[in-house]
């Protein structure tokens, strides 16, 4: 994904009506952006996709008022070309699959307790992939949820752990499949996938992984992101657990080069 000068808060999860869906590492590159620049962004991208219907609008306006009648002309011939706003969001060292050049990455923000990331998980996840075998690059970014969420945080952990031992997305389909977690469950795991038991407890009694799993915390927020699930497909926000049908419009017009890069 080419690099873009991109603009991108605590994370409350909302059920989403009518389609009912399944709901940084900081570096030297990374640019933190206000919150209603990305809220602004998400209301053009949400509309030129149409899916407005049975949303929340988030945002302030796109425009500021017209102070003649020319301008208010302009505004609304502006407002008829939503415009596409693309996120830089860092990928190196966070936990990926597919190959490295592949026309399609996926970052998902995600929560191993959050019920909608469970379900997209059950529903779109696999054939999505089927669907463009050999086409995405899939990375996966910590957003847990610890408000709500109790055990979201530990469990980013555990996989984390798991990964150490090249278990991370064995251990992720296991977090997401469960309808339970906590320390009892990530030993149990741990011992179905083969791993070394003694090093995954002493990864995890060490904390190893808090300070990484807070700063992508931080980074989600501080760039505006304020649901889970959210995906950035190649730097396009899509929030909330869509249908595949949706994640399809994006791919496919993405692939046939229709969203300026």
């Amino acid at each position: 994904m080419p690099p873009m000068p991109r603009k991108s808060t605590t994370i409350e999860e909302q059920p989403i009506p009518v389609i009912d869906p399944v709901t940084a590492e900081k570096d030297e590159n990374t640019i933190t952006f206000k919150a209603s620049h990305f809220y602004a962004a998400l209301s053009v991208l949400t509309f030129f996709f149409g899916l407005l219907a049975g949303y929340a609008v988030w945002g302030t306006d796109l425009f500021s008022k017209a102070e003649t009648a020319s301008q208010t002309a302009n505004q609304a011939q502006v407002a008829e070309e939503p415009q596409v706003i693309r996120y830089e969001i860092p990928t190196e060292g966070y936990p990926s699959f597919g190959p490295e050049d592949a026309p399609i990455t996926i970052v998902e923000f995600s929560d191993f307790q959050c019920p909608f990331c469970k379900r997209w998980f059950a529903e779109v996840y696999e054939p999505l992939l089927a669907e463009y075998e050999g086409q995405i690059r899939f990375v996966y970014r910590n957003l847990p949820l610890t408000s709500i969420h109790p055990d979201a945080f530990s469990a980013a952990e555990a996989a984390l752990c798991a990964n150490e031992q090249n278990a991370f997305w064995d251990f992720h389909d296991k977090l997401l499949s469960g309808d339970v977690l906590g320390s009892s469950v990530y030993t149990q795991y741990a011992s179905d996938l083969n791993l070394n038991a003694s090093a995954f407890e002493a990864c995890m009694k060490a904390g190893s992984y808090r300070a990484k799993i807070q700063e992508d915390s931080d980074f989600a927020i501080n760039m505006g992101v304020n649901s889970t699930p959210t995906f950035f497909i190649n730097g396009l926000a899509v929030i909330g657990a869509q249908p595949i049908e949706v994640f399809r419009q994006v791919i496919d017009k993405e692939l046939a080069g229709e969203f300026p890069q």
